[in-house]
């Protein structure tokens, strides 16, 4: 492979609202930092979904979760998220998929990104299959009744669950 020491740096962007962040996003993010140079965590800031956490506090359990990547950072976006790739000269955008029901939706994403900025990929990558029924929700969900959801989260985000919903009883 020819390296160009002059090129600009690969950058992805792996957008959601990551609410909460859980171990098949951090695979999703591992996966991305071994292929790109850079890979920024886009959390979204006006997202339509009603959230668990709000922005400051997904920033600080994604940040806490990717501290061990030097090459990944986090940023708040608002807005098309292909717009964001353009300012950030991203080359990729990095989608997840788990399962085939998550395929329609997002390669009609990819394709509608594909018309408003031809140059951007979307890079699909799959989580370890260990994590592929993980979603937020259903990390959610346990947590609401008290489950352990320890074995699916990081660490601090197991406690900011924890305490989230130990003070909502």
């Amino acid at each position: 492979m020819n390296q160009n020491h002059n090129a600009s740096p690969k950058i992805a962007i792996y957008p959601g609202s990551f609410d909460p962040i859980t171990n098949g996003h951090i695979d999703i993010v591992e996966r991305a930092a071994a292929l790109f140079d850079q890979v920024i965590v886009a959390l979204a800031a006006n997202s339509a979904k009603t959230l668990l956490f709000d922005l400051e506090e997904r920033r600080a359990m994604i940040t806490e979760a990717v501290v061990h990547l030097h090459n990944v950072t986090v940023a708040d976006t608002t807005g098309l998220m292909i717009e964001y790739a353009a300012q950030s000269h991203a080359i990729a955008l990095i989608r997840g998929l788990r399962a085939i029901s998550d395929f329609e939706y997002e390669f009609q994403m990819a394709l509608m990104n594909r018309k408003l900025a031809p140059n951007i990929l979307t890079v699909f990558l799959m989580p370890h299959d260990k994590y592929t029924y993980l979603n937020s929700s259903i990390i959610r969900e346990v947590a609401s009744f008290g489950g352990d959801v320890s074995q699916f989260v990081p660490p601090g985000v197991a406690k900011r669950l924890t305490a989230k919903f130990s003070n909502r009883r």
